[in-house]
């Protein structure tokens, strides 16, 4: 078999190790591509605690060159819960430990720093693993996001890792609009300050092939990893053309980032390829799915009830790890005790419009807009909710930027039909793909989405904007509703009167073959794992 070398900050296959859809592909890639014959083996940080939690056997130390200084670092393998020829390698060094969290936030005025330092360690740490021969070289390197940036500048630059340019290497692209840009110099934070002598050794070429296009005194991983790998893959075919463009955000048009002219230049040289996420399909699907969106429509509150249980327990959980209240969990347990003394008069929400993502730009900035009088989309839409169906209930489940947590908390004050649950849990995120009557997910920009994929799944059709991913898997009309606009301003009133369309159809017949048509629609990693074989490794079908 081929064996593959996966380079990531996350994996959704180790407990803890999730943030993001990266983590979601690295835990589904491998058991697909292994149907094609290829081991994809994956290293990350141990992020001070995955190795003991994973039980997994020391390989020994490594020695590198970090500050002007060595570092120790520790190599771990530990076995793939479920593919026994994968393998998991595992780097730790105190830099990595942040009590369990992945990444850390940062000050605003040192974006990235505290990552990048980490990232730029383990980059350094996986180069010397494979040039030291502790771990066996692959056939091919797989690069995900920006977090692996080094990496690629240590293959192309560094004379002691010059094995690793034998090595073809690909990077996956899951989100163009985070970058780590850092100084390039003159900053405990930079490219002079982690590899100094390499950093005297860079010609003029060599670094303008790793600066930031805007900000020629920055160091651009993210850059570097696009210019300097074989090939660059993103996560869908739309958003692999939309990052072609220059983002216009006056247009409401997130594209290339500044990055677009690389971009441009890899598609020229037939080394750039959209190939769009899996999902995985359970093959005991439940028979009663769309038996419990009918029994909603029509009141009953048996269906209702499992998930107010499941929202409370979730904020329960919240809260028994603090010693105070936020007052958006008062809010929600608040309103979630009115939807149960409801439900027990048989006066549940008769309509259930549902989103899950996080809170952020990219996934608020439509529903977050305010026209000029000051009134934003999502408040527009809750009023055209309780117009059209008065108990009608909009779910929200989510966390991220304080100034949107906020705006949603504000609003789930004053409007009696929003429901904001601050924060992420898993047993109520399905619990919201598998009751909800519309799902709502108006990216800004989308490199694929997996929300929709799963919303669609259990049944439920999706209003989406029509952008990278989320236009690649929902047909309008067939399996969900698209609406398109060249500004902030235009996406929104598309939003609302794509919306204000769609209720109406709400609990009739044809609305039943459109929940079939979601539910029936297949992303299978099987498909995308022979486009990987052939587009990014070269691989013959297996």
């Amino acid at each position: 078999m081929k064996r593959v070398l996966m380079v990531a900050a996350e994996n959704g296959a180790l407990k803890g190790a999730k943030v993001g859809g990266m983590a979601d592909v690295i835990r589904d890639l491998p058991g697909a591509l292994y149907s094609q014959g290829v081991c994809s083996d994956v290293i990350m940080p141990s992020y001070g605690f995955l190795h003991r939690q994973q039980a997994a056997e020391s390989l020994g130390e490594l020695v590198v060159d970090f500050y002007g200084q060595p570092h120790w670092l520790s190599l771990y393998r530990a076995a793939h819960p479920s593919l026994p020829e994968v393998n998991l390698y595992l780097i730790d060094h105190p830099l990595f430990d942040q009590g369990g969290k992945i990444y850390t936030p940062g000050a605003s005025e040192r974006p990235f720093a505290e990552d990048a330092n980490k990232f730029a360690l383990f980059c350094l740490g996986v180069a010397k693993a494979l040039a030291s021969g502790l771990m066996p070289m692959p056939d091919h390197l797989h690069l995900h996001d920006w977090h692996c940036g080094v990496l690629a500048l240590l293959r192309a630059f560094a004379p002691e890792y010059g094995a690793l340019k034998a090595i073809p290497c690909v990077l996956s692209i899951h989100n163009l609009a985070i970058q780590g840009t850092r100084p390039l110099s003159q900053e405990h934070s930079s490219l002079q300050a982690w590899l100094p002598g390499l950093f005297a050794t860079l010609d003029d070429d060599a670094l303008a092939r790793v600066t930031d296009p805007r900000y020629p005194q920055c160091f651009n991983p993210l850059r570097a990893a696009i210019v300097l790998s074989d090939r660059v893959h993103l996560v869908s075919p739309s958003y692999a053309q939309e990052v072609l463009r220059p983002s216009a955000p006056e247009l409401g048009f997130v594209g290339g980032e500044g990055l677009e002219a690389d971009l441009q230049l890899k598609q020229q040289a037939g080394a750039l390829h959209g190939i769009l996420n899996g999902c995985e399909y359970p093959s005991h699907k439940g028979s009663g799915q769309l038996s419990k969106r009918q029994a909603l429509l029509r009141g009953s509150t048996d269906k209702l009830t499992p998930l107010i249980d499941s929202a409370e327990q979730a904020i329960g959980g919240w809260l028994c790890q603090t010693p105070w209240v936020r007052s958006g969990d008062q809010l929600a347990l608040m309103t979630l005790a009115r939807l149960r003394r409801q439900s027990e008069f048989q006066d549940a929400p008769r309509l259930l419009l549902t989103s899950v993502g996080r809170l952020t730009d990219q996934k608020m900035a439509i529903l977050c807009y305010r026209d000029q009088q000051g009134v934003s989309t999502l408040e527009h839409l809750l009023k055209m909710l309780a117009e059209h169906a008065p108990s009608g209930l909009m779910a929200i489940l989510g966390s991220g930027e304080d100034a949107i947590e906020t705006q949603l908390m504000q609003l789930a004050g004053r409007y009696h039909n929003l429901l904001f649950i601050n924060g992420f849990d898993l047993p109520l995120s399905d619990a919201l793909y598998e009751c909800g009557n519309l799902f709502i997910m108006p990216s800004s920009f989308e490199p694929c989405g997996i929300s929709q994929m799963l919303a669609m799944r259990a049944g439920q059709p999706c209003l989406v904007h029509g952008v990278g991913g989320l236009k690649d898997t929902v047909s309008h009309g067939e399996d969900g509703f698209v609406f398109y606009g060249d500004s902030l301003a235009e996406q929104s009133g598309a939003l609302l009167q794509t919306l204000a369309q769609t209720l109406p159809l709400i609990g009739k017949e044809e609305w039943q073959q459109v929940c079939d048509n979601a539910s029936h629609k297949r992303f299978s990693w099987e498909a995308s794992a022979k486009a990987y074989c052939q587009r990014l490794y070269k691989l013959s079908a297996h």
